[in-house]
């Protein structure tokens, strides 16, 4: 089933963006300098370009900082206290703000991804088909983000969801059903983990 428009723009975006860098000397990965600007930022321009409505964000490192800095409007921003557990613990307290809101699914990124924007986000929104949907965009044949998960899978990811392997696990017991959409031609899905990365950001 193809879905509306009015459907397809209501596919929430969620940005994990609570990481500490701690292979960065300890900088929170969403404060880091991209384009004159804080890095969260324009991953939140990322996701609403792309088509995403609303826009959920979850902070860890430095949070009350980033909120200071960083323009978060229109954002729905929820902490993560537990940040330091990984990725899971955000993808939970994510998944947890979208409770009641009647999204049919959301598209997940990460926010030390710059060289993904705005067309892998809408090619991958453009693969939704009903909340039972299930895609990931992928280089080169390799599963990657961002993925797009489908409301019915949400009880299931957020009970799997531990540690940096996010919803790793989940995916990998139903990559039969797992739609992958390839990227590698609009989008570099490096991450910015190390000093060397930082040569990348503008």
């Amino acid at each position: 089933m193809t879905p509306t428009n009015e459907e397809s723009r209501r596919i929430a975006g969620l940005l994990l963006a609570a990481g500490g860098g701690r292979r960065l000397g300890g900088r929170p990965k969403a404060l880091l300098e991209h384009r004159g600007r804080p890095l969260i930022e324009h991953a939140i321009r990322v996701l609403r370009e792309g088509g995403c409505e609303p826009v959920h964000v979850v902070l860890g490192a430095a949070a009350e900082q980033v909120r200071a800095v960083a323009d978060l409007s229109g954002c729905v921003v929820s902490d993560n206290p537990d940040w330091e557990e990984g990725m899971g613990s955000s993808l939970r307290v994510g998944l947890a703000s979208l409770a009641g809101t009647g999204a049919p699914a959301v598209l997940v990124s990460l926010v030390d991804q710059p060289g993904i924007g705005a067309a892998a986000v809408a090619r991958v929104l453009s693969a939704y088909a009903s909340p039972s949907s299930l895609v990931a965009a992928s280089y080169d044949g390799k599963r990657g983000h961002p993925v797009l998960f489908g409301a019915e899978h949400w009880p299931g990811i957020r009970a799997s969801a531990t540690g940096d392997r996010g919803a790793r696990a989940y995916l990998e017991e139903h990559k039969g059903a797992i739609t992958l959409v390839e990227c590698s031609d609009i989008a570099e899905a490096y991450d910015i983990d190390t000093e060397e990365d930082l040569t990348r950001l503008e």
